[in-house]
């Protein structure tokens, strides 16, 4: 048991007083007394440092018991919240590839579906425009046929057929065409086969080979039987191209609506998924950042719970090793007041008394025989070297030792005091040193740690400030650019619609120009054909007059007027004038077709342009909105870290004040003490060497030899290394010692 200097000093100095004051038995019993006073005080500090020891470890217990259960709880917690953040992640990351696969092949569809409708929309006009001339064509042979009289519906073929008759009745001869071809049946036979070659390559072959066959006979007066068959092929054909290209116009508009209605569908739809995919984009965004918070708390709480059940079991070592400790500090203390107390009953008994007055020993105050009193005068000048070398300033120990030698205590007392201090005063020197050491290197590596964390505040304020900046800096945080983004999205999408209306509008109102144009060339030609036709039937029926007026003979019919010109002279600057307007018009149309398709290309310029700066501001905005979730995440991170770091600095700036009254006391008195323990141990040892020289010590040690020498005494006395001396300590005759130790002198 380690008992404190001031305690020792104490009661060395009542050992001292006793042994100055009472020159009986009396101070045994004092000292003894003392002891046990002493023992109930260091019994009572002890309980109650104990106390509070227990106190500690018990309130540590459950409070640790406590945490560890609630972390415990809190990773269970964390982790089934981390499985399920983890699990939504999958799912929202599943259902977001499924859309961006649906809206690509939305995409796709409606590209798909433009182009068969364009493909359609332009098979439709060409369709169209096959059918209009086919039309054209068979009016344009009805018409010449019908010039002629084919058409056996109409009233002119009997006319025609009156006519010649009258005419031969008139002239008594038979009739022209009678007897020939005359000219104006030539020219149009002429012309009904043009017209019929134009018409029939949109018949069959039936129809081809019976409209042949009236080409190739012979074209007389004769001819309205077949011509009329020809007419209803005819007319039949032009009826069937009539309601094909009604039923061609039908379905055009019915597809058109039919696909307005789709693309409407498919951009509804489109727009929904879009508009469903961000969302789970910005719930993913959310996820992350929530699962990268949970995972540093569930790291934070692992690791706090196994610091908390490293100190547990720690604690838990410690307090049953510390009561294991105190009870048996209590059993020996116990033990050792028992005896303390019985031998105060034996010597305070009366008895005892009686017994003690009657010895010089004890009435005197001589508690012991000494060896220091063997030769007076030595001794005195002993114990006054002693004194000198022992009287050493505040040391405790030397006074102990000092008052043993004061007392008389034999040699062997104060032999064993003094290397029981020697070895007392090393064993402190090296708990001082051991301490200094623990201090030094505790300081050192704490104040290592608090500059480490000194430096990671400011460099985690440095970071977080950055942060701040990157995500709210007015004008180039990433906050500010995204909404630049979103904005120019937001101008590019209504940019995108203005231009589709615009050139939707553009290509209606050149649909109706060209629809207008197309008609009005139709119209043009017609007219320019039938006055072209009509001026020069005209004039072959004038030439033809002026010729039959030549070769008829009288008598002449009387005169009326000359032959009919008409306004031949006007209608030729009639055809001239649309000729030049069908040319123009067709000019006109040749040019709104080249401004539809410089429209068309410049649109589509424009949309690819836009579409691309959409495309790159989407892929900008989506690694914006990736650069700000990182870094919101990371200064979330990085404050956590600031706040641990803070913790930390704050717990090793608690602790280095804890430990800096005790660290600066050794620190303080090490070379003081170091410096005493030194002198100390000179004065004991020169102490030893003191006694060891003495004559009465050296008598001592040779009067305990010759007591162990026992029944072999005067032998060894006289010679103790010979044969006789080891042989009677060995036990066995001479001639048996000397058989095994021949060296033995005497052998």
């Amino acid at each position: 048991m380690k008992v404190p200097w001031f305690a020792l000093w104490a009661l060395l100095s009542a050992f001292s007083a006793c042994a100055k004051e009472d020159k009986t038995i009396t101070k045994v019993v004092k000292l003894l007394q003392d002891m046990l006073l002493k023992s109930k005080v260091e019994s009572d500090t002890e309980r109650a440092l104990f106390g509070k020891f227990k106190c500690y470890c018990d309130t540590n217990d459950a409070e640790k018991a406590t945490q560890i259960d609630t972390l415990a709880k809190t990773i269970g917690l964390l982790g089934s919240a981390i499985d399920n953040v983890q699990a939504t992640n999958g799912e929202l990351s599943a259902q977001t590839a499924q859309f961006k696969a649906d809206m690509a092949d939305n995409e796709q569809g409606r590209k798909n579906a433009a182009d068969i409708r364009d493909k359609a929309n332009k098979a439709f006009m060409a369709e169209e425009q096959d059918f209009k001339q086919a039309i054209g064509q068979m009016d344009e042979a009805i018409k010449v046929l019908s010039a002629i009289g084919g058409d056996q519906t109409l009233a002119q073929s009997a006319d025609h057929a009156k006519f010649m008759a009258k005419g031969s009745l008139l002239t008594k001869k038979p009739p022209l065409v009678a007897k020939s071809k005359g000219p104006s049946l030539v020219a149009l036979g002429a012309e009904v086969k043009n017209a019929l070659a134009a018409a029939s390559i949109f018949l069959n072959e039936a129809q081809k080979k019976q409209i042949g066959s009236f080409l190739q006979g012979p074209f007389t007066a004769t001819y309205s039987s077949q011509s009329g068959q020809v007419v209803g092929i005819l007319k039949e054909m032009k009826s069937t191209f009539e309601t094909s290209l009604a039923e061609a116009i039908a379905t055009e508009k019915t597809d058109k609506e039919t696909h307005g209605k789709f693309m409407k569908t498919k951009q509804d739809a489109f727009t929904s998924m879009e508009a469903t995919y961000k969302e789970k984009q910005g719930s993913l965004s959310s996820n992350d950042a929530a699962l990268t918070s949970k995972k540093k708390q569930l790291q934070a709480a692992t690791k706090d719970k196994g610091e908390a059940e490293e100190f547990l079991t720690s604690l838990k070592d410690m307090c049953t090793k510390k009561a294991k400790e105190y009870e048996d500090r209590n059993l020996m203390r116990t033990n050792e007041d028992a005896a303390i107390a019985q031998a105060i009953s034996i010597l305070n008994s009366d008895s005892a008394f009686e017994s003690f007055g009657t010895v010089s020993a004890t009435s005197t105050g001589k508690t012991a025989a000494s060896f220091l009193q063997l030769h007076r005068g030595r001794s005195t000048a002993l114990r006054v070297q002693l004194e000198r070398v022992l009287r050493v300033e505040n040391s405790a120990r030397l006074v102990r030792v000092l008052a043993a030698v004061e007392a008389g205590n034999p040699f062997e007392t104060v032999l064993v005091e003094i290397q029981k201090m020697k070895s007392l005063n090393e064993a402190e020197g090296k708990e001082d040193k051991k301490n200094l050491d623990w201090c030094t290197a505790e300081n050192s590596a704490n104040k290592k740690s608090l500059q480490d964390r000194g430096d990671e505040i400011l460099s985690l304020t440095g970071d977080i400030d950055k942060l701040t900046a990157t995500v709210q800096d007015p004008v180039k945080g990433l906050t500010k650019q995204i909404q630049g983004s979103e904005a120019s999205l937001l101008q590019n999408h209504d940019a995108q619609v203005s231009e589709t209306k615009q050139r939707t509008e553009e290509n209606v109102a050149y649909q109706a120009d060209v629809r207008n144009l197309v008609d009005a060339d139709d119209l043009l030609s017609n007219a320019i054909v039938v006055l072209t036709r009509y001026y020069a039937d005209l004039q072959k029926r004038f030439d033809e007059g002026s010729a039959a007026a030549l070769v008829q003979e009288d008598p002449k019919p009387p005169s009326t007027w000359d032959s009919y010109k008409g306004q031949s002279s006007k209608g030729g600057d009639a055809i001239s004038m649309l000729k030049f307007i069908l040319e123009e018009t067709r000019k006109e149309e040749a040019k709104a077709h080249a401004d539809e398709e410089a429209g068309q290309a410049s649109y589509e310029d424009s949309m690819t342009e836009l579409k691309k700066e959409q495309s790159d501001t989407e892929k900008a905005l989506v690694k914006l909105n990736e650069d700000l979730a990182t870094a919101q995440k990371t200064l979330v991170e990085k404050k956590e870290d600031l706040k641990d770091a803070s913790n930390s600095e704050a717990k090793i700036e608690e602790y280095l004040l804890k430990i800096k009254p005790g660290c600066d006391f050794i620190s303080t008195n090490f070379d003081l003490r170091e410096k005493n323990r030194k002198t100390e141990t000179e004065a004991l040892e020169k102490a030893v060497k003191l006694i060891k020289e003495t004559p009465a010590y050296k008598d001592a040690a040779q009067a305990a030899k010759e007591k162990n020498f026992a029944k072999c005494k005067a032998l060894c006395v006289a010679d103790e290394p010979g044969a006789k001396c080891q042989a009677c300590l060995a036990g066995v005759s001479v001639p048996g010692y000397c058989a095994s130790h021949k060296s033995t002198p005497g052998c």
